[in-house]
């Protein structure tokens, strides 16, 4: 059953409270919240890892517009990440670390405060005076420790899962693979000429991604996808997933590929888009179009 959800994503460090008389509480640094569940347990801090959902909506006069629902945004996975800092006096951030797991509440942040900030901008119809509400479901707090060993136990699980499934799609579809030390699966198809690409180096590709039923996600030779132009990146400075800088690196100029990227190389617990669940695995047919040597980044 679908669960309740809402809030926003900052963090701060624990204040003392000024009771208010509508049953909201609020922080030294003006931040209005409620606590319609409380259950026991550690509040988070700044730096713990949280898992929520959550709901923001803006509220003035008659207007009540839903601004974002992050359960439907994040495909129907509750948004985890680390409790920051509070921006700002009043950021929603400053009500994070008053709830525990369990917890659901209620924030109110002033659009007067939202609109002072810098880069912000904001929808014309949020006027000063009217404020975001969050709604907010506290799934998880975790500190660091605990995150860490959350994270290795769900890899290696994940990994074996993942080679298992591999390894059953390969013998129902008489496919015969190569494989790294990390378990990438890998078929050449069809081989290019000279070396082949290097950490550095700026290689561009056409590619198409599936998910393994063989549902396109993603593609730059297919129209409906939107870009059909090359794509370029530089090999070895992590500007794409794990699977394609290791994938990709096996490859030289002209020489086709179909890389079988297990989760943990891929995208892991985190979906990026609707068409790829959480722990994923991914394939990438892939032709690499040119490789040359990339610009040196310059140290500002």
């Amino acid at each position: 059953m679908r669960q309740i959800y809402a809030v926003a994503l900052l963090s701060a460090t624990i204040l003392t409270l000024n009771s208010c008389s509508d049953g909201y509480k609020k922080t030294p640094g003006g931040l209005e919240y409620k606590i319609v569940k409380d259950e026991k347990g550690a509040t988070a801090n700044v730096g713990d890892y949280v898992e929520l959902n959550m709901v923001a909506r803006y509220k003035e006069g008659k207007m009540d517009t839903v601004l974002f629902d992050s359960w439907e945004m994040n495909n129907h996975t509750p948004m985890q990440f680390a409790v920051p800092a509070p921006a700002f006096k009043g950021d929603i951030s400053e009500g994070f670390v008053k709830l525990s797991a369990g917890d659901s509440a209620i924030i109110k942040v002033p659009v007067d405060s939202l609109s002072k900030q810098a880069g912000v901008r904001l929808p014309a119809f949020m006027k000063n005076g009217g404020k975001v509400w969050y709604y907010v479901k506290m799934i998880k707090v975790m500190n660091k420790e605990e995150m860490q060993k959350k994270q290795e136990a769900h890899t290696s699980e994940q990994n074996m899962k993942d080679d298992q499934t591999l390894q059953q799609y390969f013998t129902e579809n008489k496919i015969t693979p190569s494989k790294t030390t990390s378990g990438l699966y890998y078929v050449i198809s069809k081989k290019g000429t000279g070396e082949n690409a290097k950490p550095g180096q700026k290689v561009t590709v056409n590619y198409t991604g599936k998910t393994l039923d063989g549902k396109s996600f993603d593609s730059n030779v297919d129209a409906a996808f939107g870009h059909v132009q090359p794509f370029s990146f530089v090999l070895g400075r992590g500007e794409v997933i794990p699977g394609w800088d290791e994938g990709v690196a096996l490859l030289n100029k002209g020489s086709k590929a179909m890389l079988y990227i297990p989760s943990g190389l891929a995208y892991g617990e985190h979906s990026p888009s609707a068409g790829i669940p959480a722990d994923a695995i991914l394939m990438f047919d892939i032709e690499v179009v040119k490789i040359e040597d990339a610009a040196t980044p310059t140290i500002q």
